[in-house]
């Protein structure tokens, strides 16, 4: 499929969705998965062959068993992930990799393990059970971030104050 295109006859620019704290959001072809992190983590499932992808904000670790917004803890994220994306394929087989931004420490006073870190630990493993590759990261550090998914490329841009745009 191609991108629209304006009147001009150049490409229009992609479509974005802001996927909020604890939310998570879907999307193939031209479209853009965005959130904004401090100690969340944004998990970003991609499936480069079908150009479909999602985007989770995860919140805390574990729901111990209240799993609503499901994108708002590590246990869940993965699976209604999972199932969305599955869900867009259709009959045809995911075979997804993932990346992880944020989990910063925000806050010099906090003590004990940091819940950025715990959100990151947890993905981890939940993604491990899963099977499914963490093929890059950009996580930890003590500043917040703007993470952008660009589904037709399966690019990621990391924005972050006083620091250049990277790519993951």
């Amino acid at each position: 499929m191609s991108l629209p295109e304006t009147c001009s006859g150049t490409p229009a620019p992609a479509a974005t969705t802001t996927v909020p704290i604890g939310g998570l959001a879907t999307a193939h072809g031209s479209w853009r998965l965005r959130t904004f992190l401090g100690s969340c983590v944004g998990l970003a499932l991609y499936d480069r062959r079908l150009q479909l992808g999602g985007l989770a904000h995860v919140v805390l670790p574990d729901s111990s068993g209240n799993g609503s917004p499901p994108g708002k803890y590590a246990d869940t994220a993965v699976v209604a992930l999972v199932a969305e994306l599955a869900a867009s394929a259709g009959s045809q087989t995911l075979r997804l990799t993932a990346r992880l931004v944020g989990g910063a420490k925000m806050f010099a006073f906090q003590s004990g393990p940091a819940v950025g870190d715990q959100n990151v630990e947890a993905l981890e493993k939940f993604l491990k059970l899963a099977d499914i590759p963490i093929i890059a990261r950009d996580c930890g550090g003590s500043h917040g971030r703007r993470m952008t998914l660009d589904i037709s490329s399966g690019q990621i841009t990391i924005e972050s104050v006083g620091n250049a745009p990277k790519q993951l």
